[in-house]
């Protein structure tokens, strides 16, 4: 296997992604707090990077199984002994139990529970390993694919930055291994199907491989994992066409993007002004951001 991911210089110009790209699709102002929050001149940096950080019982969720999964395939690759289940499930409670104590939660913040807990948590945590374990995968990756596991590469380092023509864009995998001269990749759900976000990560995924590794798409072979709330794998093979097309799209979802840079190349953004508020409970009652944009509607809790 081709060393990856192959290095960038870095260049301030903005890069697409699927979780970018969204979060401009749904909301210019969120767009904003999220990527150019430095630029603001009205709220204070301390109060939008304080909101930035809040977390959400489902996002930590996922974030803790894909932190245990990650450390579960290490210890896979360095050998075939039996899981010690007792062990491992409590080694999930106790970077649960970290969480909860380390991280602040939209919820609290926000007046909606008084605190998030352990058992808030981590039922799903279980639940999420729980079917890995018992999947045919598992046993897969601890027979097949182990004959290659020197070269596994688990949650790489980095924010996944490639290039998609000659395009910057960040698509960052879960799992990449080759077996057979077939270049896997698993990525670990937690949370809802959305099968059109979904295929659209997973041709990421195919264009990122076949930039970093130097193949064809066809060699590579996405797969997103669900791992909630039982055990299901959705895959999808691509060819060359398929990666032309989506150079496509990103090409044209870059470039709705740039219309609201000052700057291209220096990725400097246009007035807070131009980035407009979507007053939508839908999509508001579920933002971190919320009390910057409606401080009377969304206040925060008291000692949150």
């Amino acid at each position: 296997m081709t060393k990856v991911p192959k290095p960038f210089a870095f260049t301030p110009i903005l890069g697409w992604s699927t979780t970018r790209y969204d979060l401009f699709r749904i909301c210019r102002r969120r767009y904003y707090y999220e990527y150019y929050r430095k630029h603001d001149r009205e709220a204070p940096l301390k109060d939008i990077e304080e909101k930035r950080e809040l977390t959400t019982a489902p996002l930590e969720t996922g974030a803790v199984v894909h932190q245990i999964i990650a450390v579960l395939l290490g210890r896979l690759r360095k050998t075939a002994e039996e899981i010690d289940r007792a062990k491992f499930f409590d080694f999930a409670r106790r970077a649960v139990l970290h969480s909860t104590q380390a991280k602040e939660f939209e919820e609290v913040h926000y007046g909606l529970v008084p605190r998030v807990a352990l058992e808030d948590i981590y039922p799903k945590v279980a639940a999420s390993l729980e079917n890995l374990l018992d999947s045919p995968r598992l046993q897969w990756l601890t027979g097949t694919a182990a004959r290659f596991s020197d070269e596994w590469l688990i949650d790489p380092p980095g924010y996944g930055e490639t290039r998609i023509g000659d395009l910057k864009a960040y698509c960052k995998v879960d799992f990449l291994f080759p077996v057979e001269g077939v270049h896997h990749i698993l990525e670990w759900k937690t949370g809802k199907k959305d099968p059109e976000k979904h295929r659209k990560q997973l041709l990421g995924y195919a264009a990122w491989a076949s930039f970093h590794l130097e193949v064809e798409p066809d060699v590579v072979s996405p797969t997103i994992v669900y791992l909630q709330p039982a055990y299901e794998e959705v895959h999808e093979t691509f060819n060359s066409y398929d990666v032309s097309q989506f150079e496509g799209q990103v090409r044209a979802e870059t470039h709705e993007m740039y219309s609201y840079c000052e700057s291209i190349p220096e990725n400097i953004p246009l007035d807070k002004s131009a980035f407009p508020l979507v007053n939508d409970d839908r999509i508001c009652t579920v933002c971190n951001y919320r009390g910057l944009c409606f401080p009377k509607r969304f206040p925060k809790a008291s000692g949150a």
